[in-house]
């Protein structure tokens, strides 16, 4: 391999890459060799950073059809290095973080085998250390040194330690605290949706034990092929199918997992979805009663209705960049200042509470949300009644503008340039404005006569693509922004392609 090839699987804060043959154009480039590489490398990395030279790496891994192959071979690179790999087996991302805090199991790192809510034959690698999450810079440190074949040498074991179950036990006994109950969900049904993701122990480890009733929860066997819909709250027939379950089970409420389990999103008794601005309000409503005038960090494509329910609450509304670390670290940032802030969340779902090390943790999520739940129904209320006048939009969308060829040349430098373009052009432009609060890209207020609304246009984390978010307050409202927004990026068209942006505006 390259110097690129290695390079080429850095995606932000993780690893990833193609595990499968079978998708036409994709060939595999998570190999063997590659995955050996890079945890022999991570191994050499947190050598240093400990000063430690016989090391235990936890590792494990969702439901994916490689990850049994990228297991044997992440483990065998441990081994290499003179250390003891333990293979936790089925778990979800947050639990490989909360073992490495168990003084017992002695585990100095950890790697979790999963990519997310991509597609099948995608897979990657995730790394933690006792202190959390790698950072961008670390992953781009240690493929370095993967592509130097940087290494330990030594000859050690790999040994079995499941820590699933003992995870949920955590999660268990926290609600029982909260609530002061053993069983506090009994007479409550409530369905499960794992999308055939790691998340379906959540049924037998969880809530039952709380004593929920389980019945048409779907999906809970891992499958690799995800045979039914993505796990991935964010899409739109993932959220469809556990809503319909809800309703068919006659439930009081639905959670919905990705593969993973670090994110989450839920469903009301009506079948109503609890998601992106929904969710948001409804965990900052619980933890703002708890903590009046704290400040909640949200993602930059959050709703203005969002914003106004967070301070009709007494809170602090800061929204921030697009990406979980960057929440997560911003929320940081401000309790450093010394200004309270307990969540950082993003639309996506990626939820970090700072009782939880600020991990980004769907299951911890929706626990909370059961202690508000358990201690609502003995008033006779509903959880949703937590949500009760959130102004919400009369239409919302997204879309996602790709680059022409001359664009993709340096997407970037375009992209920015687009950006910073428009940001200039908004000031000459009547009905328009900057919205003041704006971390990211350019958020742009619109008047009631070009939409009553707003819209974001950001360059994409990962991809060369400029996503562009907008909201209105009025039954076709998003076409007429559309329009604007159409003749703000019209100077750009040589590069980006506005044809989508187009055809939702209907030209």
């Amino acid at each position: 391999m390259e110097q690129k090839d290695w390079m080429d699987l850095k995606s932000g804060t993780d690893v990833r890459g193609t595990a499968l043959e079978g998708v036409e154009g994709e060939h595999v480039d998570l190999t063997d060799e590659a995955v050996r590489g890079i945890a022999g490398a991570f191994c050499f990395w947190l050598s240093k950073k400990l000063g430690k030279g016989a090391l235990t790496v936890a590792i494990g891994h969702d439901s994916r059809l490689s990850a049994k192959r990228i297991e044997k071979a992440a483990a065998e690179a441990v081994a290499a290095s003179g250390g003891t790999a333990l293979l936790t087996g089925l778990s979800s991302t947050p639990s490989m973080f909360m073992l490495l805090q168990e003084k017992d199991i002695g585990a100095d790192a950890s790697i979790m085998i999963t990519a997310s809510h991509l597609p099948y034959n995608k897979n990657g690698l995730k790394f933690f250390t006792k202190e959390g999450g790698l950072e961008g810079k670390d992953i781009a440190e240690i493929l370095t040194l993967a592509a130097e074949g940087k290494a330990l040498a030594g000859k050690g074991c790999v040994k079995e330690k499941s820590y699933i179950g003992r995870y949920c036990e955590g999660l268990v006994a926290f609600v029982r605290e909260k609530t002061g109950r053993k069983r506090p969900l009994e007479g409550k049904k409530i369905v499960v949706d794992a999308g055939n993701g790691a998340g379906g122990f959540y049924v037998d480890k969880v809530l039952v034990p709380l004593g929920a009733d389980t019945a048409g929860s779907q999906f809970l066997d891992p499958d690799g092929r995800f045979p039914n819909h993505i796990p991935n709250p964010e899409d739109k027939g993932a959220m469809r199918s556990v809503c319909e379950a809800v309703k068919r089970a006659k439930a009081d409420f639905g959670i919905i997992f990705d593969t993973d389990v670090d994110r989450a999103g839920a469903v009301d008794k009506s079948g109503e979805e609890i998601n992106r601005n929904r969710l948001i309000a409804l965990i900052s409503a619980i933890l703002l009663e708890e903590e009046p005038g704290a400040t909640i960090v949200t993602d930059s494509v959050t709703s203005d209705g969002l914003a106004q329910f967070i301070a009709a609450r007494g809170g602090r509304h800061c929204r921030y960049k697009r990406g979980y670390r960057n929440v997560i670290d911003k929320a940081k940032e401000l309790n450093a200042q010394g200004i309270s802030s307990p969540l950082a969340i993003e639309t996506s779902g990626h939820a970090a509470l700072r009782e939880n090390y600020f991990l980004d943790d769907g299951a911890y999520l929706v626990t909370r949300l059961l202690i508000s739940l358990a201690k609502l129904a003995e008033e006779g209320k509903d959880i949703a009644s937590l949500i009760e006048g959130l102004p919400e939009p009369a239409e919302a969308a997204e879309v996602r503008l790709g680059f022409t060829e001359e664009g993709k040349k340096d997407f970037k430098a375009f992209g920015k340039a687009a950006i910073e373009g428009v940001q200039r052009a908004v000031a000459g432009m009547q009905g328009a404005s900057l919205a003041p609060d704006n971390f990211e890209g350019v958020r742009i207020n619109f008047a009631k006569e070009r939409g009553d609304g707003w819209a974001l246009i950001r360059m994409s984390l990962h991809e060369p693509i400029v996503p562009v978010n907008f909201e209105s307050n009025a039954a076709g409202g998003c076409k007429a922004i559309a329009e604007s927004l159409l003749e703000l990026l019209a100077p750009y068209a040589a590069h980006i392609d506005l044809t989508k942006l187009r055809k939702y505006a209907g030209e």
